[in-house]
């Protein structure tokens, strides 16, 4: 079952809104690769970090 906004890993409830949203996304990909799901937790929280922090810069300039 893919996560959504409502419904996502525990380890994603610290995660800003907009990082939360782009690691949902990144981890829902990954499982449809058929990655394991703890990895693509853990890899999507990552890149939802960096994506948001980037994305937030962009936006200032």
């Amino acid at each position: 079952m893919p996560w959504n906004e409502q419904h996502y890993p525990v380890a994603m409830k610290h995660l800003s809104p907009i990082a939360r949203t782009k690691a949902i996304e990144i981890a829902n990909a990954l499982l449809e690769e058929g990655m394991d799901e703890g990895k693509a937790i853990r890899i999507a929280i990552a890149k939802g970090k960096e994506w948001a922090i980037h994305h937030a810069k962009s936006a200032n300039d």
